[in-house]
């Protein structure tokens, strides 16, 4: 009895160890199988922007056109027949303007707080019922975060010493700078952080982002014009807009066309959800990743809010 004993608890170990190896050769080949199809995904939302050639960028492009979830089980196989066993992956994305929101960036202009972007800021933050407080708190720490990040040879435990925060990528990190996390999440929608002062594109904008960047303008005329802007022709110019909009557009704060974008990927591979953000910069061309995030949730755990696991991947950023 004591053999047999012997006997069936090291089958049993042994049978526990050979299951153990398995999945956890599944599990890795199931990532990087995820890894690779959404990288060649998002490889190819970067042609699409580089074959983007018209003067004007507005959401009657292919790249404004999002993807909802699509079906990849059948490609995944030789003879694109589905057998038991088989996977089942799917895949969704978008391509957002990043210059359709106000860019946090314009609130300082040449070491200084801008009027004009501020300005923007605080009928935002009135619109949204935020403490203007709060706006202040920005525009300080963003001042010394700018102010830090000029200088990359600055000490960095001299930085830390005079307590300067971090440049935000992204705007759930402004509570980086001071903002409450409710602040940022009501923020998120309607705003960017881009690596450099960026004009709103006209033909993209929101009804909220137009609202707090022509001064002037009311809520009620801001949401007419997005309505009546999609059954009208894109602007080709400025002037064209100024036509429409008034004297208040201007080329400083205002264009036609967009130079930064944001990418987001959805690789669903059974209960694993894989998500992608990126920020991208287009130069005639070229399509460079200025920043890429990453996150893994599994379905029964995911929040209701999206995925708060992220991790960076790549930045143009030191």
């Amino acid at each position: 009895m004591v053999t047999v004993t012997l006997v069936a608890s090291l089958a049993s170990a042994a049978l526990w160890q050979q299951w153990r190896h398995v999945e956890i050769e599944s599990a890795e080949r199931a990532r990087a199988q995820t890894e690779w199809l959404l990288t060649g995904a998002l490889d190819f939302t970067r042609l699409i922007l580089r074959e983007d050639k018209g003067p004007a960028d507005h959401l009657a492009e292919p790249w404004a056109l999002g993807l909802q979830e699509s079906k990849l089980s059948s490609f995944l196989s030789q003879d694109k027949q589905m057998r038991e066993g088989d996977p089942e992956v799917f895949l969704s994305g978008a391509i957002t303007d990043a210059q359709s929101r106000l860019n946090v960036r314009n609130l300082i202009d040449n070491g200084q707080v801008s009027i004009s972007g501020r300005a923007s800021l605080a009928k935002l933050f009135a619109l949204l019922g935020l403490p203007l407080q709060e706006l202040n708190m920005l525009q300080q720490q963003l001042l010394k975060a700018q102010a830090a990040a000029s200088t990359p040879s600055a000490s960095p435990v001299a930085a830390q010493a005079a307590n300067t925060p971090l440049m935000p990528q992204q705007p759930a990190q402004l509570v980086w700078l001071g903002l409450s996390p409710r602040t940022a999440a009501l923020l998120a929608p309607h705003v960017t952080l881009l690596p450099e002062a960026t004009p709103l594109n006209l033909n993209t904008a929101g009804p909220e982002a137009l609202y707090a960047s022509v001064p002037g303008m009311d809520m009620a005329t801001a949401q007419q014009f997005v309505r009546q802007r999609a059954l009208r022709a894109p602007f080709e110019t400025t002037e064209a807009a100024r036509k429409v909009l008034g004297p208040q557009v201007n080329d400083k704060l205002h264009s036609i066309s967009t130079k930064y974008f944001l990418i987001h990927g959805r690789m669903r591979l059974q209960d694993t959800v894989q998500e992608d953000d990126l920020l991208v910069e287009r130069n005639g061309a070229k399509v460079a990743i200025l920043w890429r995030y990453r996150s893994v949730n599994y379905l029964p755990a995911m929040p209701p809010s999206g995925p708060v696991n992220a991790r960076l991947l790549q930045s143009a950023q030191p």
